[in-house]
């Protein structure tokens, strides 16, 4: 008895209230899809001429801008200065985002006979990061260091393989 007046006291007191064991939420979804980052190549890596002396060697140093300039007491820039020119790059994507850029650590140019010289300490402008203006776009440029040991025989060297500059989003 007492149990049914417990049962009607909370049915009459509103303190009896229904559970459901399961809930439905609902969640919106959204996805964004950017256009991929894109770079070619507009301008080839060329350090010009050099002389390098017969007992001492050194570094031709090539900026970003293609300035040129000597460490070492062996090389020197002669008035024939050939063609020189930083590597170039568009790089086309999202307008403003931010990318990083990633350069070889070193690489290789042969040239006559088995004669090899080595660059390295490649730099870039934008360095590190860059960012796409407002359109979308920004260029990039990358120079380096090639070294030239003491009575390197002279002539033409070209690349031995390939410089790969590579661009991402952050």
């Amino acid at each position: 008895m007492r149990w049914i007046f417990v049962f009607i006291f909370s049915i009459a007191s509103g303190g009896f209230t229904a559970t459901f064991a399961q809930q439905t939420a609902i969640a919106s979804v959204s996805a964004g899809v950017v256009v991929p980052i894109s770079m070619a190549k507009t301008v080839d890596m060329n350090f010009g001429n050099a002389a390098v002396s017969a007992s001492t060697g050194g570094v031709l140093v090539l900026s970003p801008s293609g300035t040129r300039s000597t460490l070492g007491a062996g090389v020197t820039l002669p008035a024939t200065v050939g063609t020189v020119s930083a590597a170039g790059f568009s790089i086309a994507g999202m307008p403003s985002y931010t990318f990083s850029i990633t350069l070889p650590g070193s690489a290789t140019v042969n040239g006559p006979g088995s004669s090899v010289l080595s660059i390295n300490s490649f730099t870039s402008s934008p360095a590190v990061t860059g960012t796409l203006s407002t359109s979308g776009s920004c260029t990039l440029a990358v120079g380096g260091s090639l070294s030239i040991s003491a009575g390197q025989p002279a002539g033409l060297y070209v690349n031995a393989s390939a410089v790969p500059v590579t661009v991402n989003y952050n």
